[in-house]
């Protein structure tokens, strides 16, 4: 068994003001040459990485708590991933496997079937994204049904290209003048168990969120008989980091066995183990009729895989493909997360998921900004109110604190309207996360007191 990987950096280090020189000339030409549509929080230049560490190019090193957006699920530049990269890059770097065969195509499907979260057999179709795989279940999900209507979830984002962005729900902006998108899509209520109606029980408040599509949506809008699909997060990310409750999650397979619907599970962010399970689908005992897989799957490399029961994936020839989908390399790649993963990521995952979550739990009643902490494994979520009564949202004491994190050596990201996310990669130890987490503290009270002024390259980077 190779040596543990899990040694901890010893701290941020900061050499230079942020923005260094060197990062300040490149996003001057990034802002010149690169499409401004591409969201940035604040002006990281990155050069290097390894580990939790992102050094940029002033040489400035940060902790990275954000993977890449959950990416980078074994951390950067894993020894292991790297070496099969290497590998792999030197013996075969690409033949399509939509017109070729070659066995990693068959040896990475046999791994995926080995720790799917629903029944086998199993089959897998490959793609380079989650967007990718969201636009297969869609058109899978018509093709096996022959029903056109699919049901998602306000808060929901599943990717950007025009089919899984006519299911995102996530924020006005990624929708703004890219109509008309696919039609035959309806968007229903997400359970939000820090925002239930006062008076509510949360088992009762999430079951009665499902049944608001049989009570309501089939009744109004969409026929039973001719919806194709129910896609759903398990955690749902953008919209806020937002476990589904169990009783939620029962309650949709419920409806889809009643009425021979498809459950699609989006596990772009939340799989391959960064909730302490293979998919977090799993801490819900449901099992779905289809995965959607990307993002951690391959510790940076671009590879999705849309994972069904055998029988669904009935398509013909010709019917869907992707000319990079399954690249040796990036499958390579996967190859060796999965073994970091199974060893030693996933049960880091939970242990150090569990620390940050004992040691935040006291924040929503002790930070005057903090509403509510929840998630599972290496996938928390803080969000931020102005008063815990009403819980107005705090989105811009929000976007403060991740700035002044920057400024500090840390990296977050935020997400939904008013919360910050915790995804390190599954590798960080409890050291590294309680050093995070004070600098978090520091700027959550800092923010809070009002003694925060914003950054000088606010303007530079579109803040």
């Amino acid at each position: 068994m190779p040596p543990s990987t899990l040694a901890p950096a010893d701290s941020p280090i900061l050499r230079t003001k942020l923005p260094g020189p060197i990062a300040r000339r490149i996003i001057a030409e990034d802002d010149r040459l690169v499409s401004p549509s591409y969201t940035r929080s604040y002006p990281l230049v990155a050069k290097r990485g390894h580990g939790i560490v992102i050094e940029d190019v002033d040489g400035n090193e940060f902790f990275d708590f954000s993977a890449g957006i959950a990416v980078t699920s074994t951390g950067h530049c894993h020894p292991e991933v790297v070496a099969a990269v290497q590998q792999q890059a030197g013996e075969l770097l690409h033949m399509s496997g939509t017109d070729f065969y070659y066995p990693q195509l068959t040896e990475l499907a046999a791994r995926l079937s080995q720790i799917a979260p629903m029944p086998g057999p199993h089959r897998v179709h490959y793609g380079n994204s989650g967007a990718e795989a969201i636009e297969g279940a869609m058109k899978l999900a018509r093709y096996h049904t022959k029903r056109q209507y699919i049901i998602a979830f306000h808060g929901a984002f599943h990717g950007r290209t025009m089919g899984a962005l006519s299911l995102t729900c996530s924020k006005v902006q990624q929708r703004r003048r890219f109509g008309p998108l696919v039609p035959g899509v309806v968007h229903v209520p997400y359970p939000n168990l820090y925002r239930r109606p006062a008076g509510t029980e949360p088992e009762q408040y999430a079951r009665d969120t499902a049944r608001y599509i049989e009570d309501w949506v089939f009744r109004t809008e969409v026929p039973p008989e001719e919806c194709a699909a129910i896609v759903v997060e398990a955690f749902q990310g953008e919209g806020g980091y937002l476990p589904a409750p169990t009783a939620f999650l029962q309650e949709l397979r419920r409806i889809c066995d009643k009425h021979g619907i498809l459950l699609i599970v989006d596990e772009v962010q939340s799989g391959m183990g960064r909730t302490g399970k293979w998919f977090a689908i799993e801490h819900s005992g449901v099992a779905p009729d289809m995965i959607t897989i990307a993002k951690g799957i391959a510790s940076g490399l671009p590879l999705s895989a849309l994972v069904t029961r055998a029988e669904i994936m009935d398509w013909l020839p010709g019917s869907h493909a992707s000319t990079f989908g399954g690249n040796p390399v990036a499958i390579a790649a996967a190859l060796a997360t999965i073994n970091i993963i199974e060893r030693e990521a996933m049960q880091n995952a939970r242990e150090v998921g569990e620390h940050i979550l004992a040691r935040t739990a006291d924040w929503p009643q002790r930070l005057p900004l903090v509403g509510d902490v929840r998630g599972r494994g290496l996938m928390i979520g803080i969000e931020f109110v102005t008063d815990k009564h009403t819980k107005a949202p705090a989105g811009e004491q929000r976007d403060h604190v991740v700035e002044l994190a920057f400024e500090r050596g840390i990296l977050f990201l935020g997400c939904g309207p008013n919360t910050l996310r915790l995804s390190p990669p599954l590798i960080v130890t409890k050291h590294q996360a309680d050093l995070a987490l004070d600098v978090l503290e520091e700027c959550i009270l800092n923010v809070g007191s009002g003694g925060y002024r914003r950054p000088t390259w606010g303007d530079e980077v579109g803040a």
